[in-house]
């Protein structure tokens, strides 16, 4: 929280010393107290800084992103510190506890939505990795605040990530469905929080029986756990699944060629009783369903309403330049590379759009777009909103704007209409604390009983913490840290053609004009980082309604069929003037524009929902009828020309801002993060990219772009047989089975497990293409380990050296 500042920088526009080896953190200061937040919060050595969490944590999501094959695509990031006034005295706010999300979204065959009825005598199997001692706890653990359940809870809740064990297990999944109406498996659940005591259970309930599982058959890597460690940890990567009887010699043959564990822990039985068996002694587990699955009492909650600060937006004053790079500079605003620049963005062979724009590849694309098959026009498109620190003033508007960021993060791909759109909605509060519960049901209420109802968009799915809040004590003194009501909003929809998106790189085309469309004169600083900023959390915070943001995104949507929308970027965190700034880093072309009102702070620093398009000129007409609505406005705000960021204020004054100096202070808190993780030298390399003229990434396309090749694959009459040669954790297998298809070839999948148990011959093939993609999860010597295992086996070297 408060200001990252480069000391590199010596002044406005400055460039920094190479590296960022160096920067310093001004503390917001707690009223009436001389001390710096960072003495008055004196935090004990079990929690990890926010600065560890920054460097450190990054690295697990994209191992997994790396050594799974799935990339992350989309992500937000908010950094948040405030001390806020109150009736009982200034409660410290912010994220203490961080938030970080993890998800995705996936296609699934039409004839395989239903999950299928099973009888008694159906095997019940455990799918993916051996129980570990981890993960214990995790339930509880997360409904508890932090500091409040004692260090041997928080710390036995701690879990591990096996990616590679998650590609095994998806390798057998897709091995199955892809059978189609033969699919061996009958009901799939993944394990989660609870571990197998939560997760076999709902297997049998949800199959409307019973079942009697054995202790003894819980595959475990620690042989001294105990019935209730074996029973209730949440080791990862595992899945529980109903076999058909007749089914499971196909099944265990699957599991054996992908060479992930499996094990039959107990059968289904007829009656609606809960058993686990232990040869040791009594039964640990037996129960009657009912007792599980009967229904709870109702929870009542008695929660306390309390008053929103009383804050001032006349505090957010200063020199509009020094405030807007400040602004530009925060790291919930500034750019996320170090975040991004880690994770295999191409791995599947079907992302179409990524975090990175324009050919100098600035990460401020709106969202992602994924392609449903390698070659598909069609696919998905998947974005995210949160607006946090205005639930600090209104947690209804909070939950509002989250859902229209959103929505407006995703109007610039090829969706055909709004209500296509679905979405998952996160929650989270610090129950228990006064006026938190409240707020919570005001900000629920608001999106899933009105807002998202009146935009006939549906929220089928989503996820809850109820432990937002750290606390701690240092010297007999009892610290707590209270964090905003959150709402982190996901959206997906189906998209019509995933090579028309959108994108806020501006184009080099004459007589152009930038247009912002917004609400009608609406310029709200509360909860904005302008504020934050300003040590103030303002008084009023941006809203919006369902009329106005159905006509701002339908009417984004007409001009992006009709062509008329040569760029677009919504209007977020940061505001206006951070929009354009980004616009104008991504394309590397200036930008003159105009403030049609005497203030300049509130009109390019307010966060309202808002959309900047470049248009033709001769477009504006239309685009004025196509946004017409009493809450919209259309305001031309200027042209693209020169090479600078030129605004013009009513009074005569104009402020220009250079593109490096805008892209060396928006990368500023990036590059610090890089160089403290990464190679420094590597990390001066791409800082000194901002100030060097190059020409960016460039393609040259055959045949000539304005033709679109057809995936048509070449059809010969004698097609060669390809092996595509892949060992345990490699994900990269589909794609070069496409490529090779494509071509001419007959790709055939072909696993290691395949050519050392005498399955397939190399004989019968003319092309061996061994595939990458993290074998063995990665490990170090991987290469060595896949090449000795053919070295070390005398039938398969002399199977290759024949071939």
């Amino acid at each position: 929280g408060g200001e990252i500042r480069d000391e590199g920088a010596t002044g406005r526009g400055a460039k920094p010393k190479a590296g960022l080896a160096g920067f310093s953190v001004n503390y917001l200061r707690i009223p009436g107290s001389p001390e710096p937040w960072e003495q008055a919060l004196a935090f004990p050595h079990q929690l990890a800084t926010a600065f560890d969490i920054m460097r450190d944590g990054p690295l697990g999501a994209a191992a997994f992103n790396n050594e799974f094959g799935r990339p992350n695509l989309v992500g937000y990031f908010r950094a948040y510190e405030a001390v806020i006034p109150g009736a009982a005295g200034p409660r410290r706010r912010g994220y203490v506890k961080p938030i970080m999300i993890a998800g995705g979204l996936g296609t699934i065959a039409g004839e395989q939505i239903e999950k299928r009825p099973y009888a008694p005598g159906t095997a019940l199997v455990v799918l993916g990795g051996p129980a570990m001692l981890i993960g214990l706890g995790g339930g509880a653990a997360s409904s508890a605040g932090e500091g409040t359940s004692g260090s041997d809870l928080d710390f036995a809740s701690v879990q591990r990530a096996n990616p590679e064990m998650e590609r095994r297990c998806q390798e057998v999944i897709d091995r199955c469905w892809l059978r189609g109406a033969e699919n061996p498996i009958l009901f799939i659940h993944d394990v989660g929080a609870g571990g197998l005591s939560n997760a076999l259970p709902e297997l049998v309930k949800d199959g409307g029986i019973g079942g009697r599982f054995s202790l003894e058959a819980i595959p475990t890597a620690d042989p001294s756990l105990s019935p209730l460690e074996l029973w209730c940890n949440e080791a990862q990567e595992r899945y529980v699944l109903a076999i058909d009887p007749e089914s499971l010699p196909l099944f265990e043959a699957i599991c054996a060629r992908e060479r992930c564990p499996m094990a039959v822990v107990g059968y289904a039985a007829d009656a609606p009783q809960l058993t686990l068996d232990s040869r040791e002694g009594p039964d640990p587990v037996d129960l009657p369903m009912e007792i599980l699955f009967g229904k709870p009492p109702k929870m009542h909650r008695n929660v306390v309403s309390l008053p929103p600060p009383a804050e001032s937006e006349a505090d957010i004053t200063g020199p509009f330049v020094d405030l807007a790079m400040q602004v530009l500079g925060h790291p919930t605003v500034a750019s996320k590379a170090f975040l991004i620049t880690i994770g295999d963005r191409t791995v599947t062979g079907m992302v179409c759009r990524d975090q990175m724009v324009g050919p100098w590849q600035v990460p401020v694309a709106d969202c992602a777009v994924t392609a449903s098959a390698i070659g598909s026009q069609s696919g998905e498109a998947m974005a995210m909103g949160e607006r946090t620190p205005l639930a600090v003033l209104n947690p209804a508007a909070s939950a509002r704007m989250a859902v229209a960021e959103t929505l407006m993060n995703l109007a610039g791909a090829s969706i055909a209409r709004l209500s296509d759109i679905k979405l998952s909605a996160n929650w989270m509060c610090a129950a228990g604390v006064p006026g938190e519960d409240a707020g919570l049901y005001r900000a629920v209420e608001a999106v899933g009983r009105d807002f998202c109802p009146a935009l006939g968009i549906a929220i089928p799915v989503g996820k809850d913490s109820m432990s937002m809040r750290t606390q701690w004590s240092v010297d007999g003194q009892t610290h707590e840290v209270v964090s905003p009501m959150s709402l982190i909003c996901s959206g997906f929809a189906p998209v019509t053609d995933v090579e028309q998106t959108l994108t806020p790189c501006l184009v080099d085309q004459a007589e152009t004009v930038i247009v912002l469309v917004a609400p009608r004169k609406a310029m709200r600083l509360g909860g904005s980082i302008a504020a934050e900023i300003s040590g103030t959390v303002g008084t009023h915070t941006p809203d919006v309604t369902p009329e106005g943001l159905r006509t701002l995104f339908t009417g984004v949507g007409i001009g992006h069929r009709d062509g008329w929308i040569l760029a677009y970027h919504d209007r977020s965190d940061g505001g206006l003037f951070t929009t354009v700034a980004e616009m104008v880093m991504a394309s590397r072309l200036g930008v003159t524009v105009s403030t049609p009102v005497p203030e300049s702070i509130p009109f390019w620093l307010n966060e309202e929902v808002g959309a900047v398009l470049q248009i033709p000129q001769s477009a504006l007409p239309t685009a004025l009828a196509t946004f017409a609505h009493p809450e919209l406005e259309v305001l031309s705000l200027g042209r693209v020309e020169g090479s600078v960021l030129s605004i013009q204020t009513m009074d005569g004054r104009t402020h220009v801002f250079r593109r490096e100096a805008l892209e060396a202070r928006w990368s500023a808190v990036s590059l610090a993060m890089a160089a403290h993780r990464d190679d420094p030298t590597c990390v001066a390399e791409s800082e000194s990219l901002i100030y060097k003229e190059n020409r960016g990434l460039s393609s040259i396309s055959i045949p000539d772009s304005s033709v679109r090749a057809e995936p048509i694959r070449r059809l010969t009459p004698t097609r060669p047989r390809a092996a595509i040669l892949r060992e345990q954790g490699v994900n990269g297998h589909i794609e070069m089975a496409y490529a090779f298809d494509h071509c001419g070839f007959e790709a055939v999948d072909v696993h290691m497990s395949d050519l050392l148990a005498g399955r397939v011959s190399l004989a019968s093939f003319s092309v061996l293409a061994a595939c990458g993609g993290f074998s063995y999860g990665d490990v170090l010597g991987a290469g060595s380990g896949w090449a000795k295992s053919v070295l070390f086996n005398a039938s398969l070297r002399a199977a290759f050296a024949d071939f």
